[in-house]
């Protein structure tokens, strides 16, 4: 527990969420739709929804929209329809499922006009890929079609329309954000759902709340309080009374992208105290038009450089959160004012090591796995798996597939390149170390190892890449080592990498197999891509097209900076050629 000092913070929160949030109140939301709301959802109450549709909420945009790796993400202006829909069909997945499901309301690094949504489902995990066809589907059907669309899926999946469910709602510091739950929340209340508001919360929070709720509390309480405390009982255990070790310095520059992540580090802050100072910035929050603008994670990995706001101290340990907290990067400059990136690949590796030696001083056998996508540094993949000698897997772009792969292994630990990640544990591992705690057989330095892994558990937020539970995380592993961030890059060397983008007049004509390492159309292109590789030391390269617009991505790594900015400009130029390139041609560095 939070030690005295910090219990008025946690009994405002506490107070502030008993008067605003519906899961503690005996009051329901009442709007519109309240009639609605009072009794169960019957067919022809259906016709309420197409009515309200058409007057409330009514198709305003001709272009089909698609639910892809992040939902739904577009300009916010054109997302209203969107998100009514949205609530219909989390009201539908919850009855299907018999559980509380989740929808945050989020356009993460994206710019400020822009916004988002995605589904949660039952134990924090990303929308079942199935169902992100019904999802895009909803989204674009004409508003007298509603109808038929709902009575299809209730068919499809013989749903119990009588059911009461809750739906856990969640958004971001966008201006637009509180409109758009509104729409979200008149969806959920037509087919007789109970909204429950969560307010201003990161995505990993959202999260959290939907799998404590449907675990019956047995992952944690599902408020802000049980998260903050959660954590940082967790993180204070296994820090200790020494906040400073070796060449660790008890100081990190924190860059909250202007975003919610800015907001929740100030309540985290307080609830450390002295064992972790964080200095804070970019924290301007709502409305003044710098939501992750030449800040936050995103901006840090894609220009390798200082974020705007944060001071410039040789050596000094920084790190990025992007806008609703779930990608965290970490970042410094040396004495020769160099820049160095210590992004996801860099986070996993750091983890893996961690665990790995940490699993050894348990005497415990379990399987621990490393998770990566084809965006991974070809060098840590090189140092994990001859190095570490953890087994890596490759999996297509995008949290649900590194997540799902994850789950494959009792400790299976996941990151993008891009810095988002977490480490799952498999009820097996976590029983298997219970019961070695209690055994007669095991050692007390044995058992002493085995409690700070069960600790260490409880700083990880499994159910979705967190990037405060991960800075806990990469702190809790320096601290322990007495590493500062240049003893963690010295691990490996990256290989210098770029990524660039190619404008298309369709992004549908590039197809990828392989964890979207090769390229199978246009016809020719990947033997292209293989012949300008073979011309460069270390040279790899992959194209995919962008989830949600008309984009194709080029990665290319090489042996030097050089032949790595020639490399992507050569890629991207066949892409360019062969793929329905518009606008300016890419330039190949002479």
């Amino acid at each position: 527990m939070p030690s005295a000092p910090h219990y008025g913070l946690l009994l405002l929160l506490l107070i502030a969420e008993v008067s605003s949030n519906p899961l503690l109140r005996t009051s329901s939301i009442v709007g519109e739709c309240e009639q609605v709301r009072a009794a169960p959802t019957n067919m022809a109450s259906f016709r309420t929804v197409y009515a309200f549709a058409r007057e409330m909420h009514p198709k305003t945009e001709k272009a089909d929209i698609q639910y892809g790796t992040a939902g739904f993400r577009t300009k916010a202006s054109k997302l209203g329809y969107v998100m009514y829909r949205m609530g219909l069909l989390a009201v539908l997945r919850a009855r299907y499922k018999k559980a509380v499901i989740g929808v945050m309301i989020t356009a993460s690094h994206n710019p400020e006009p822009d916004n988002g949504v995605k589904l949660v489902d039952p134990h924090g995990e990303m929308l079942e890929q199935s169902w992100e066809k019904w999802a895009t589907k909803f989204a674009n059907v004409g508003d007298d079609q509603l109808e038929d669309v709902i009575k299809e899926i209730v068919n499809e999946f013989n749903i119990d329309m009588t059911n009461r469910v809750e739906i856990f709602i969640g958004k971001d510091t966008r201006p637009s954000s509180p409109s758009l739950a509104k729409s979200l929340m008149d969806g959920v209340l037509a087919l007789s759902g109970k909204p429950v508001d969560f307010g201003i919360v990161t995505t990993p929070q959202l999260h959290y709340f939907v799998t404590c709720k449907n675990t019956r509390h047995a992952y944690g309480v599902p408020t802000e309080v049980g998260y903050y405390i959660k954590l940082v009982t967790a993180f204070k255990k296994l820090r200790g009374e020494e906040y400073n070790k070796g060449n660790y310095k008890n100081l990190i520059f924190y860059d909250g992208a202007n975003g919610v992540g800015s907001k929740k580090i100030k309540i985290f802050q307080e609830q450390l105290g002295e064992c972790l100072n964080v200095r804070h910035f970019n924290d301007a929050g709502i409305g003044t038009g710098k939501l992750n603008f030449m800040c936050g994670a995103d901006y840090v990995k894609s220009t390798q450089s200082f974020p705007t706001g944060v001071p410039v101290e040789k050596n000094r340990r920084c790190a990025s959160v992007d806008g609703d907290a779930d990608r965290i990067v970490y970042y410094y400059v040396d004495d020769e004012e160099n820049f160095h990136l210590m992004d996801g690949d860099r986070i996993a590796t750091l983890i893996a090591s961690y665990l790995k030696e940490l699993l050894q001083k348990t005497g415990i056998d379990l399987n621990l796995g490393l998770i990566q996508t084809a965006y991974a540094n070809g060098a840590s993949t090189e140092y994990i798996t001859k190095q570490l000698k953890v087994p890596v897997a490759c999996v297509s772009t995008g949290v649900k597939h590194l997540h799902h792969k994850a789950l494959e292994y009792d400790i299976g630990v996941y990151f993008e390149a891009n810095g988002h990640g977490t480490v799952v544990f498999s009820q097996a591992a976590k029983d298997k170390l219970k019961e070695a705690l209690k055994s007669e057989d095991k050692s007390e330095t044995e058992k002493k190892a085995i409690e700070r892994f069960l600790t260490l558990i409880d700083v990880i937020n499994e159910t979705v890449g967190d990037a405060i539970s991960d800075m806990l995380l990469v702190e809790t592993i320096l601290h322990d080592k007495g590493w500062d961030v240049k003893d963690w890059e010295a691990a490996y060397t990256d290989l210098p990498n770029k990524l660039v983008k190619v404008v298309v007049e369709d992004r549908n004509v590039i197809t990828t197999t392989n964890a979207e390492r090769i390229c199978t159309s246009p016809n020719g292109l990947q033997d292209e891509i293989n012949s300008l590789v073979a011309k460069y030391s270390k040279g790899r390269s992959f194209v995919r097209p962008s989830g949600t617009e008309d984009i194709v991505r080029v990665y290319a790594e090489a042996a030097t900076k050089e032949d790595t900015d020639r490399l992507a400009a050569e890629v991207a130029k066949k892409v360019y050629d062969m793929a329905g390139g518009t606008g300016p041609a890419p330039v190949i560095p002479q």
